[in-house]
């Protein structure tokens, strides 16, 4: 939709960084602390889901999801980036996972199908979002029943890649998710939260923005609790 017909958004407070490098070379150095296997099993990615990896880059979850999930599962890899869509194709051909397919995204909307996936990877790349309202929005059909969405960053400035995880709460809560568990992780060199999309979504129109300083969300305060999985 264009003009009066298209849904209005309300603007995020705070800044967005710019976009991060899609190059894979520190591959091995997550490895070696464990990163996609410890966010998989707190994940608890199992054989048969089908989940999808927004702002895949070059792939690094991708393969290992497509590992983790098997021939019977699905992995969807989504970027915006045109090029970085263009290597990752060329290296799930190379490997010859016919489990996994990739998708061109737009900046305000991930392009996922309806009701499609068991888990909705967003990994260090949540702060680079500029309409993250609507994103979310857009995104919240996507999950299938008992679905959840993955989010992996670091607790700094949105303009220096990373978000404090209440703020990240807080945004998330806006559109119509709830936090399921939430855990600081040295391995990830950042933070685990998952959530999952609440009983009601609210109209774009009545989406209340939450503000980007700290002082607004509480200075000195906890992180979010976490809470058990559903």
């Amino acid at each position: 939709m264009s003009g009066e017909d298209a849904p209005r958004f309300p603007e995020p407070d705070r800044p967005v960084s710019e976009l991060g490098s899609n190059q894979f070379s520190t591959e091995d150095q997550r490895d070696r602390r464990g990163e996609a296997q410890t966010v998989m099993d707190l994940a608890e990615i199992a054989e048969g889901m089908t989940v999808a990896d927004i702002g895949a880059g070059n792939g690094y979850y991708t393969v290992r999801l497509a590992e983790r999930v098997g021939d019977t599962g699905r992995v969807l890899a989504q970027d915006i980036d045109g090029d970085a869509i263009s290597r990752l194709g060329r290296r799930i051909e190379r490997y010859r996972l016919e489990n996994v397919s990739i998708r061109l995204g737009e900046p305000a909307d991930p392009m996922l199908p309806e009701s499609s996936f068991d888990r909705i990877f967003m990994v260090h790349m949540y702060h680079e979002i500029e309409q993250p309202y609507e994103f979310l929005w857009r995104m919240w059909p996507a999950l299938r029943d008992g679905g959840q969405v993955v989010v992996v960053d670091i607790d700094r400035p949105t303009d220096q890649h990373g978000i404090d995880p209440l703020l990240l709460s807080c945004e998330f809560e806006a559109v119509g998710y709830e936090l399921m568990a939430f855990k600081d992780a040295p391995e990830l060199a950042g933070y685990y939260a998952q959530f999952k999309a609440a009983a009601t979504r609210p109209a774009p129109g009545e989406i209340e923005p939450c503000r980007g300083d700290r002082a607004a969300l509480g200075e000195g305060t906890e992180r979010p609790a976490k809470k058990e999985k559903a």
